[in-house]
Order: C-alpha cells, then structure tokens, then sequence
C-alpha cells in the first residue's frame, strides 16, 4: 500500500474569509416536553441512556462533532422511576442541569444528590452512572465538549468500565519521584534574556496535575446568592449574575475547563447592553420571558426554551419583558478561549475589544453604585 502523503494548498496573496456565523437556534418548551415524553415512552435502552442531542441544522456543514454550536452539544436526558444508567467514561468533560425531578449521579465514586435546577460538573475519564431513585421522570440537561474532541478524531468512550484505571506504579521497579532517572541533569533552563527557556523531555511527559473534583452547585445556595443581585439599581451596567467557579480552572474562570457555567438573575425592564465576543453561549430560561437581539434580529423566549444567543463573534444583547424576574443557565465556552488565547470581548461597541486573559479586561460601575 503507498504511503499517504501530505499536498502543498497554495494560498499565496490570499486574505482569509470572515467567520461565517450560525444563526441563533431556539428550542421551545412545547418540542422538550414532545421530546422527553418520547424518551419517557421508548423501550428502556441497553445502557440506560434515554438521550438526544441538540444540534444545529448548520452542524452537519462541519461533518463530525455535531452540537447546537461547533464546540457545545447539548443533550437532553431522560430516566424514568427507578432507572439508573451503564457505566461510562470520557475524555470530554461535562456540565449537567437538572431540569425536572431529581436523582442522584456517582462519579469517581463520589455519590451527587441533585434537585431540580442544581448544577454539576463531571471531570474526564471519571467513570459515572445516574440514577432515578425517585417516583418522578428526571429530565438533565448536560453540556459536553464532545463535538470539539470528535473534530480532533480524539473523543475517548468507554463503556461499562471494570474499574477506574488509575496510574499505579508497581511495587517492583517503582520508581519515586524524587528518583534522579525521573530529572534531567540540566533542568528547565532560561535560554534568552526575554524569557524563552528549554524544557527536558522528563518534565515535559510529567506536568503538573491539578486534581479534578465533581462539584455541586444545589439551586437552592445559588438562588439565595443570586437574589440579592436583584438590588443592584438601574444604573448598574454590568450583569446580575455568578460564575459556577471551579478552582482547578484557576485564571479561566470555568466550570470545567472547557466551559463555563453561569446562572443570571435579569429584574423586569432591563435591558442589556449591545456586546459581543468570540465564545459561543447558550441559554436556557428557567423563569420569566424576554426577547435577544442578534446581529439586528429579534427572538422571544419563555421559560422552558433553550437558545444559542450568541454564534461566536455575533453583535446581541438580552431584555426581560415580563412581570417577573428571569432565571437563565448560560453555558459558554469562554475557558477554553482564554487558554487558546482566542477570547476577543468587546464589551462597548463604541470602544476597542480585548483579549480577555491576555490583556487588560473591563470593568463596571459596581463599586460606584455600592459607595
């Protein structure tokens, strides 16, 4: 057989073509409920898993790695009374949203009890399971990055794994890590006066592990918190919201390292202002209704609906138009920007963007509000 060979694409004098962006998609109430109901019926599958993804009618454009934007998959998963899942572990990583019932989830061996509208994430390569242990239908809704690793041809699935591998050094032959055959006898190195350095191969192959935890963020905590945002006045420029942190994400701000989750309080009558940036964000209400704004076009929502509200780069902003205030998970692939350093933000379209992590951020007028 010959071998393949790589070709030359001669792009000399070219100028690359703008992004050309998706239109924002909406899912309503009314076709989850259709689509739970559905899942809910069916015949119990083999695994345990009653899901389906979300997926952009532009998807298929990019072949592989299908989602709701090119590099986030929503799945809405259901399980019925008494139900639990197969066994399963990946290397992406996940946001879940409990949306009705409750349940728990085990992963890593750790045991999540969760509510409706609880938040937590799930690490990669750690093997989990959900269970409906309850007499109510349990509807998740999980975030995965899956579409970005399929698009690398590196998305890792094992089902039904015996145990969670762990790296486990032989008693016989160990070698510890204090052991000189593990260092390079000349180090990490500084080779040029403005800061580039040489790494041996032996750090190289042994970065420095971050330890990853499931963590859990019960509505009931978040909302508590969130409500008090609601006092900010009208002059408050910025957004009443919070940032599902977790600190293994250090200076990405995320909730895995991949996204980040955030829950928005919106009192009614405000309006946000017009911005844009580079990371994709979706939206799902879970009280009130308003209308976004994206690049000059109008779409209304009510809670239960799930939108893609902002296609990367896309100029909108977001109204309530209730009585009530709304309630909206965003999930947003901001982390994964930062650390590409790809993130532009514009967040006054009268003043210059920012790469956000590499530069000089923005700021608010919160601190003059609250002196």
């Amino acid at each position: 057989m010959a071998d393949q060979k790589g070709i030359f694409l001669d792009k000399s004098g070219t100028t690359e073509p703008n992004p050309e962006l998706w239109e924002p998609a909406i899912v309503k109430k009314a076709d989850f409920d259709a689509e739970i109901e559905r899942l809910s019926q069916m015949p119990t599958p083999n695994n345990g898993r009653r899901q389906s993804w979300i997926v952009h009618p532009d998807s298929h454009k990019l072949g592989v790695g299908l989602g709701l934007a090119p590099g986030i998959r929503p799945i809405v998963e259901v399980l019925n009374p008494g139900e639990q899942t197969r066994p399963i572990r990946h290397n992406s990583t996940q946001v879940n949203f409990c949306i009705q019932g409750s349940g728990h989830s085990v992963v890593g061996g750790k045991r999540i009890d969760f509510e409706q509208y609880d938040v937590f994430n799930f690490p990669s390569m750690q093997t989990y399971i959900h269970v409906n242990d309850t007499d109510e239908v349990q509807v998740r809704l999980t975030y995965t990055n899956a579409p970005l690793l399929e698009k690398m041809n590196v998305h890792i699935v094992e089902e039904d794994p015996a145990v969670d591998v762990q790296l486990v050094e032989e008693e016989e032959g160990a070698i510890a890590e204090d052991d000189p055959r593990r260092k390079s006898p000349y180090g990490t190195f500084e080779l040029t006066d403005d800061g580039a350095y040489l790494m041996p191969y032996e750090i190289l192959i042994a970065p420095e592990a971050v330890e990853s935890h499931a963590l859990h963020w019960p509505w009931k905590k978040v909302k508590a918190e969130l409500d008090k945002l609601s006092e900010l006045g009208s002059d408050y420029v910025g957004r009443r919201l919070y940032l599902l942190w977790n600190p293994m994400t250090g200076r990405t701000n995320g909730t895995t390292p991949n996204f980040f989750a955030t829950i928005t309080i919106r009192p009614p009558g405000i309006v946000d202002k017009p911005h844009r940036h580079v990371s994709a964000a979706m939206n799902y209400i879970f009280q009130g209704e308003g209308r976004s704004t994206v690049e000059g076009k109008v779409y209304e929502w009510q809670s239960g609906d799930l939108l893609l509200t902002a296609p990367g780069w896309g100029v909108h902003n977001h109204a309530s138009t209730g009585t009530d205030p709304i309630y909206e998970l965003t999930i947003q692939d901001q982390p994964l920007n930062i650390v590409m350093e790809s993130l532009l933000w514009q967040e006054d379209l009268k003043k210059p963007w920012s790469v956000l992590g590499a530069e000089m951020g923005f700021d608010t007028n919160r601190g003059k509000i609250a002196s």
